[in-house]
């Protein structure tokens, strides 16, 4: 459901009455020209000097000046090589383990490499299945624990710190991995305890680091507010829009994962091919190194955030406050009283005086702030559907790529094709694409993107849907080509081309997005907090994903993408009739005023934004 009370914002000017005003009243283009707070504290929002160049552009010109990107920070760049190299380690490894747990041992061949004429790479020998549900674990652990690394990071160490840890232990759980696949170990049959524990510290590792590397990136770039420059190339007056240059960002930064997956997973499948499991878990061990190394060097570069004390617990408050007297048996009484204008309204500290309660210390702003939060939070709640699709990649599309003719390609090597049709597609999108939609007053929004992202990964899947169907009428095995004793079906394992490119395509518009949107919608103290959340809906996906093992087994495998198509597309349309009326108030949450609000430690807090920004 929508995030409560999404028709009211409160945008009143600080010298007017403080009086709640529904956006449907007043419209979007007063709306957009109040910028004033209920000011609750003393001291006013930290402003960054990109923050007043320039002038603040009229609701006039908002509609109609073109807009354009700032200049992207260079620390942004060092911190994207840290997630490259964080990628490279993660996916070099992760890319292994449909094979190392799948394919037994080969005869003769300690190490598990490749023993030739069409065989495969192996280690443990538990069959398709299991392998599906440890990878699907592995993926819903790792995007479980953002939340963690997100409470530690806003709340006591800050990001900066909390990476630190999760690097550590990253570091432990690639080491464990590397234990499991020595020889020596293969040989004693007990690799699967080393092999599941590594898993599991290496997810935590990743989920803590995923949930703060992303706003520590974006937070590199200053400026928050749109603001009216001259073009220093015609001298015209545009609007430079800071949503637009962390849009760019993203972009970037998600091309830099790719890159760093990109040579994870091809490098670590050809050394898993021709040398074994102990050396395809080393090199990306080395190469995580490199992370712990540039950010220390850069360290007094950055612009950090401090902790800001138990601000999750107060949102929690702060919506429990707001849902009181506001439940009923009858479902759709509820529904009236949560969407209600004054469902927020009533919750703020100007209306509450003197009555509010001791713990609400902040002012009317960070609640707006938190209701932009959750509305956030409302609209990923349909991403599970999208992520299933993806998904696939991760076990099933590779165990399909086994089952048809490889020419001496690793089976594995075939999902590189999803990142590199990110590293081609993100730059035409970002210099192409985006900037001609601009030039013809085309608002592409992140909804739009996100609806279209659906679509295209619907597509992906109906194009497996129907190669695993030519597999099973062509294949010498029909229905059980898994069971197939090294023979495969007479289909180049490159048609798989469609199905990857159209994922990779669609993770532009929807991944892509959903980290900007988390990141621009979330309260400056919530951050990593929100972003956690969008991680946790792929943590949720893998969950249902547990649902479909029973189909990702011969000869089920065309009901299971078939099934995966059609919830990506009703996901898609679902998603996008949900959140059109989002949508239509892009500006109006973009525009909402800077809370006073920073957290516990309020001495400390200031003085160190201030520091920053000075």
């Amino acid at each position: 459901m929508s995030a409560p009370g999404q028709n009211t914002v409160d945008l009143a000017m600080s010298h007017e009455p403080k009086i709640a005003t529904p956006l449907y009243e007043i419209g979007e283009k007063e709306a957009l020209a109040r910028h004033g707070t209920s000011d609750s504290l003393t001291h006013a929002p930290v402003e960054f000097e990109a923050d007043l160049e320039g002038e603040e552009p009229t609701p006039e010109e908002l509609r109609t000046l073109p807009r354009v990107s700032g200049q992207i920070p260079w620390t942004a760049f060092t911190i994207a090589f840290v997630e490259l190299c964080e990628r490279f380690g993660y996916y070099g490894c992760q890319v292994l383990y449909t094979n190392f747990v799948q394919h037994p041992l080969p005869k003769g061949h300690p190490t598990g490499k490749d023993p030739g004429k069409e065989g495969q790479p192996g280690a443990l020998g538990m069959g398709q299945r299991a392998s599906f549900g440890i990878t699907t674990f592995n993926q819903f652990w790792a995007y479980s624990t953002p939340i963690l690394g997100a409470i530690i990071a806003d709340e006591y160490l800050g990001r900066f710190n909390t990476i630190f840890i999760a690097i550590a232990f990253s570091i432990f759980g690639h080491i464990l991995l590397i234990i499991s696949a020595l020889p020596s170990v293969l040989a004693s049959g007990k690799a699967i305890a080393p092999f599941i524990l590594g898993v599991i510290v290496l997810g935590f590792g990743t989920g803590a680091f995923k949930a703060n590397i992303s706003p520590l990136v974006a937070e590199q770039y200053k400026q928050t507010k749109p603001r009216v420059i001259k073009d220093p190339k015609t001298g015209a007056r545009v609007i430079s829009d800071p949503n637009i240059t962390l849009s760019r960002i993203f972009l970037y930064f998600y091309m830099f994962i790719n890159i760093g997956s990109l040579t994870g997973q091809i490098g670590m499948v050809y050394v898993e091919k021709y040398v074994g499991f102990w050396c395809s878990f080393l090199l990306p061990t080395i190469m995580f190194c490199f992370c712990p190394l540039v950010l220390w060097f850069c360290r007094n570069r950055y612009h950090k955030s401090p902790p800001t004390g138990s601000v999750l617990i107060r949102a929690f408050k702060l919506w429990g406050l707001a849902q009181k007297g506001k439940w009923s048996i009858n479902p759709v009484k509820m529904r009236h009283n949560f969407k209600a204008d004054n469902f927020w309204e009533d919750v703020k500290p100007s209306h509450l005086g003197d009555a509010k309660p001791s713990w609400m210390q902040f002012d009317d702003a960070w609640v707006d702030q938190v209701a932009r939060g959750l509305r956030a939070c409302s609209c990923f709640t349909w991403i599970p559907l999208y992520w299933l699709s993806y998904n696939q990649m991760n076990n099933n599309l590779t165990s399909q790529a086994a089952t048809m003719t490889l020419n001496g390609v690793p089976n594995d090597v075939i999902t590189n094709l999803n990142p590199i049709s990110l590293v081609i597609f993100i730059p035409i999108v970002d210099n192409f694409l985006y900037p001609a939609l601009r030039k013809y007053r085309i608002r592409f929004t992140p909804i739009k993107r996100m609806a279209l992202g659906f679509g295209l990964a619907s597509m992906a899947m109906i194009a497996a849907t129907v190669i695993q169907n030519q597999i099973y009428k062509v294949g010498p095995c029909g229905k059980y080509m898994n069971d197939c004793d090294g023979l495969s079906a007479p289909i180049n394992v490159w048609v798989q081309t469609v199905p990857y490119v159209l994922i990779g395509f669609s993770e532009i518009f929807t991944s892509v997005t959903g980290l900007e949107y988390a990141f621009t919608k979330a309260p400056k103290n919530m951050r990593s907090l929100v972003t956690s959340y969008w991680h946790f809906m792929s943590a949720f996906s893998n969950a249902i994903g547990q649902a479909f093992v029973s189909l990702s087994e011969d000869p089920l495998l065309v009901w299971n993408y078939g099934v995966i198509a059609i919830l990506a597309a009703v996901g898609g349309v679902l998603f996008w009739f949900h959140q059109r009326p989002t949508d239509k108030r892009e500006d109006i949450l973009n525009m909402l005023p800077d809370s006073n609000y920073i957290g516990r430690d309020r001495r400390h807090s200031v003085t160190e934004e201030n520091s920053h920004a000075a």
